[in-house]
């Protein structure tokens, strides 16, 4: 299933953009409840005028506030970005750390998001258990867990930790065009003969192919 993904989704990568491990560190905090295509309408001026953890430690927070309204929960946001901005400048000299175990001593960070970074910013290997992940590795019978940290570790069992980040890439991606929550288009799917949750949604090709989203989604 895994190769198949590969083939059906060559350019996986992180939705999310980024030009620094910071930025991406912000814009994943930032991609909590909301689309990935939000957040990156967002964070161009918010990194703009906010480009380092310094300057974004030392903000107004009302002026934070405004900026990142558009993304939903912009207080408890404000509060994270800018917590986690003062423990890079205070903890770690100003550098996002490439270490798991650093990370989510940052407020408002878990693994899921340490993951992202170190996976797209420090070429490290790690698995997102997203929304979409924890969903599609359930439907496809890799999994019975619900716990993301037991999920993370269980798939990882399952494949090379080489593949790791790109595994997530390919999950989250058919979990956006295709293997959607309420109603997957099960009858445009390439992994139809090797799912055990084909028919969960339309197996028609025409009434499946309407429920396909191509993106991009950044």
């Amino acid at each position: 299933m895994n190769r198949v993904l590969a083939e059906t989704y060559p350019d996986a990568h992180c939705e999310l953009d980024f030009g620094t491990p910071f930025q991406l560190l912000v814009a994943t905090v930032l991609s909590a409840q909301t689309t990935d295509k939000r957040v990156n309408l967002t964070t161009p001026a918010l990194f703009a005028k906010y480009p380092a953890p310094e300057d974004l430690a030392a903000a107004d927070p009302e002026d934070v506030e405004a900026l990142l309204k558009p993304t939903g929960f912009f207080r408890a946001k404000t509060k994270s970005v800018m917590g986690l901005s003062a423990a890079l400048r205070d903890r770690f000299g100003g550098e996002v750390p490439g270490r798991l175990e650093d990370l989510v001593t940052l407020p408002g960070v878990g693994r899921k998001t340490a993951n992202v970074v170190l996976g797209n910013a420090f070429d490290v290997p790690g698995i997102t258990v997203d929304t979409h992940f924890g969903r599609l590795v359930g439907r496809f019978g890799w999994t019975d867990e619900d716990d993301p940290v037991k999920v993370e570790k269980q798939i990882g069992e399952m494949f090379p930790r080489k593949d790791w980040t790109m595994l997530s890439h390919r999950l989250i991606w058919h979990g956006r065009r295709i293997c959607h929550a309420r109603r997957p288009a099960c009858g445009a799917c390439p992994l139809a003969k090797d799912c055990p949750a084909y028919g969960t949604g339309p197996v028609d090709a025409e009434a499946a192919g309407k429920l396909v989203k191509p993106g991009p989604f950044s």
